[in-house]
C-alpha cells in the first residue's frame, strides 16, 4: 500500500476528500517522519505539533460535514505544509535565521501564512533559514548546517533552505518560500525540487513588509509542477494595499493550467554564460542545460542561442548596494551588531556606508536595467539558463575561510543566474532536468535549469514545466534519506 508521504500535495488532498486518509493520520505520518529524518537534516526550526493535531481534528469535522458539498471545502483541506522562518506566524516563534530572535513571537501572520491557511493546509512548522535569508546557503548560528536528501554532506541550499529538503525528504508535500536573490530555485536546483520565484506582485508581502524594491516574492516549493500550481492557487490571492502592480496574464486556475500541459510553441532563447566574466559553470549543470534544450527541441519549440538578455555586467554594482541596504530589513537593537554572525554585520557595514542618494541611485539603475532586461526578452517567449553554476556545495565550503568578501564571493561563483530575476520582477522556475554522479563512490545528486518568463507569465512557465515533467518525469526518484 502506497505511504501518505508518497503522495504527491494535490493527491493527499483528494485521499482525504475521499476518506481513504484522515487528516489527523496524515498529520501525525509526517510528524514521525520529521522526527526520524531531522536530526539528520535539520530541515526544521521550530515544530508546532499541537497546533498541527488540533487544525487536523478541525479539518477532519469539516472533511465529514462538507462530505455532501465537497466543493466547497478549502481546496488543500488538511494537507501538511511548513513556513519559512523569514515569515511572521502569529504565535510561533519566527527567528529569522538568528540568535537575536530566539524568543521572538509576533502577534500576526504574514499573508502567506495566512493565505495557506485559508486555502486548508497545515503548518507543521518553521524551516531553517540563514540569518536575515541573506546567504544562498542555510547554517544559521547554534544550529546544524542545513543539508540536502541527496548528500547529507552538502548544503541544501538558502535562504529557503529547510523547506527544500523538507519536502525532499518527504516530511511534508509541499512549502512555502522566499525568494530574493534565488532562495527558492536555489534549494530547488540543489534538493531536486520545482520552485518557482513568481512574479513581483502576484503574491501579497504584507503586512509587515520589509523590502521596499520588491526583491523578495513568496512562492512554493514542491515535487511536482502540479503541487506548485496547486499552492500558487492558495497564495496568489490579491490583498488590498499591495504596493506592487500585480501583472497576471489571465487564464484558467494555476493548477489547470499545470494539468493542461500545452502551452503552445514558443520561441525560447538560452545562454550559460554569467554575467561576471572568468567564472566558471560546472560541466553537470551545462550537460543538463543542454539536457533541458533538447527536450523544448523534441516538443516541438524553437530553441535559439545568441538573443540578447539586455544584460549589463554593472548590474551587479548595484544589486550588491541595494542587497546591503536590505539587511538592515530586520531591525537589529543598538549595541547587538556584535551578536550576528560575521557576514551579516559585514552586509549591514556596506548598507550603512550607503548615502541616501546612493540608494536612490542605485534603485534609479535597477529599473533602467529591469526596462532594459525585460524589453530585451520580447523577443523570445521564455529564456533558459542553469539555475545554478556549481553543484550542492559541501557542509562549511562557503565559511571555510572566516572572511566574509571570501564568502561572497563563493557564493557568486555558485549562483550567478537568479539574482538578475529579482531585480527584474520576472517569473523564474527550477526544474530538475538535470542528474549527475560526481564520482563512481558518491551519491546521485540533482542538477536544475531555470525558465523565466515576462512579467506575469507564471502560469505559462508552469504550463511548459508540467510539459518538460511529463517528458521527463522526475517525482518517482527519490534520495537515499527517503
Amino acid at each position: 500500500m502506497t505511504e501518505p508521504h508518497e503522495l504527491t500535495a494535490v493527491e493527499q488532498a483528494a485521499a482525504l476528500r475521499t476518506g481513504e486518509l484522515g487528516a489527523v493520520e496524515l498529520v501525525e505520518h509526517a510528524l514521525r517522519r520529521i522526527e526520524r529524518l531531522d536530526p539528520t537534516l535539520a530541515a526544521f526550526v521550530t515544530l508546532t505539533p499541537e497546533r498541527a493535531l488540533d487544525a487536523a481534528h478541525a479539518a477532519e469535522k469539516l472533511l465529514v460535514a462538507g462530505s455532501s458539498a465537497t466543493a466547497e471545502l478549502p481546496a488543500l483541506l488538511g494537507v501538511p505544509t511548513a513556513i519559512k522562518d523569514l515569515a511572521l506566524t502569529a504565535g510561533v516563534r519566527t527567528t529569522f535565521g538568528s540568535a537575536l530572535y530566539a524568543d521572538f513571537v509576533p502577534d500576526v501572520d504574514d499573508d502567506a501564512a495566512r493565505l495557506l491557511t485559508a486555502a486548508g493546509t497545515i503548518s507543521l512548522g518553521k524551516t531553517a533559514v540563514p540569518e536575515f535569508g541573506l546567504p544562498p546557503y542555510t547554517e544559521p548560528a547554534g544550529r546544524p548546517a542545513t543539508v540536502t536528501p541527496w548528500d547529507t554532506g552538502r548544503l541544501a541550499g538558502g535562504s529557503s533552505g529547510g523547506a527544500g529538503a523538507a519536502v525532499a525528504a518527504g516530511m511534508i508535500p509541499f512549502a512555502h518560500g522566499t525568494d530574493g536573490g534565488g532562495s527558492i530555485r536555489i534549494p530547488a536546483s540543489v534538493c531536486g525540487l520545482v520552485g518557482l520565484k513568481t512574479s513581483r506582485g502576484l503574491v501579497s508581502r504584507g503586512p509587515a513588509g520589509g523590502d521596499p524594491l520588491g526583491l523578495s516574492v513568496s512562492g512554493p516549493l514542491a515535487r511536482t509542477v502540479v503541487d506548485a500550481a496547486a499552492m500558487l492557487d492558495a497564495l496568489a490571492v490579491p490583498v488590498p494595499g499591495e504596493p506592487f502592480t500585480r501583472q497576471d496574464a489571465g487564464g484558467p486556475s494555476f493548477v489547470e493550467a499545470a494539468r493542461r500541459a500545452q502551452p503552445g510553441r514558443l520561441r525560447i532563447g538560452r545562454y550559460a554564460r554569467p554575467m561576471l566574466p572568468g567564472l566558471p559553470v560546472d560541466p553537470a549543470c551545462l550537460a543538463a542545460y543542454e539536457r533541458a534544450s533538447e527536450l523544448l527541441t523534441e516538443l516541438g519549440h524553437e530553441v535559439v542561442d545568441g538573443v540578447d538578455t539586455g544584460i549589463d555586467p554593472e548590474f551587479v554594482t548595484v544589486f550588491e548596494t541595494l542587497w546591503a541596504v536590505l539587511a538592515h530589513s530586520v531591525p537589529v537593537p543598538p549595541g547587538a551588531e556584535g551578536t550576528l554572525l560575521p557576514l551579516t554585520q559585514w552586509w549591514r557595514a556596506l548598507g550603512s556606508a550607503v548615502s541616501g542618494p546612493e540608494f536612490l541611485a542605485a534603485a534609479q539603475a535597477a529599473h533602467n536595467a529591469s526596462r532594459r532586461i525585460i524589453t530585451a526578452h520580447r523577443a523570445v517567449d521564455v529564456m533558459l539558463t542553469p539555475t545554478l553554476a556549481q553543484l550542492p556545495r559541501p557542509v562549511g565550503w562557503f565559511t571555510e575561510g572566516g572572511d566574509p568578501a571570501e564568502d561572497y564571493a563563493r557564493q557568486q561563483a555558485f549562483t550567478p543566474f537568479t539574482a538578475i530575476y529579482n531585480v527584474t520582477g520576472q517569473p523564474a522556475l527550477s526544474l530538475p532536468l538535470g542528474w549527475t554522479r560526481p564520482a563512481p563512490d558518491q551519491p546521485t545528486l540533482p542538477v536544475g535549469v531555470q525558465l523565466v518568463g515576462a512579467p506575469g507569465a507564471d502560469r505559462l512557465l508552469l504550463e511548459l514545466g508540467a510539459s518538460l515533467e511529463a517528458a521527463a518525469p522526475w517525482a518517482d526518484r527519490h534520495p537515499p534519506t527517503w
